[in-house]
């Protein structure tokens, strides 16, 4: 989707950020899927493995313990029970008898893979803008946050 022919400052940033959100989303998703995983597959190996995102103690995690790492990126459509079924089934992980779910070594060996794919799929989301340009536009994202973010005041 190009801009419009007449755009403007006036543009409001709202509605090309959500555009941009949600069509960058899609697109990542697709390309995961086509990859053979799902995002929300690749967060719960990266949640449990030792070599990303989990803490050293391998104690594992439960579906709840691992939505409410997830809480500020998970989208409504995004079922990690049955994400983890999955798993289970591709023997990538295994769940203990309390719930608590762990990593095999072939799921450790399956996040690895997934994440060789990062920098192909940003390659294609990023073709065509100048890193001096996605630099930029980030950095006017940022200020536009710090100016929406309100300050707290001082207490008493």
């Amino acid at each position: 989707m190009a801009l419009p022919m007449q755009a403007d400052a006036s543009q409001v940033a709202a509605y090309w950020t959500r555009l941009a959100y949600e069509s960058i989303i899609r697109f990542t998703r697709d390309e995961q899927t086509r990859r053979g995983f799902t995002q929300p597959q690749f967060w719960i190996l990266r949640h449990l493995s030792r070599h990303d995102l989990a803490s050293d103690d391998g104690a594992g995690m439960t579906i709840p313990q691992l939505q409410q790492a997830m809480a500020e990126y998970l989208r409504p459509e995004d079922e990690l029970a049955s994400e983890a079924q999955v798993l289970l089934g591709r023997g990538w992980i295994h769940a203990d008898h309390d719930g608590r779910l762990r990593l095999t070594d072939a799921g450790e060996a399956a996040r690895r893979q997934m994440k060789q794919s990062a920098p192909e799929i940003r390659s294609l989301i990023h073709r065509g803008i100048d890193d001096a340009d996605y630099i930029a536009a980030l950095r006017v994202l940022h200020k536009l946050i710090a100016n929406t973010t309100p300050v707290p005041k001082p207490g008493p």
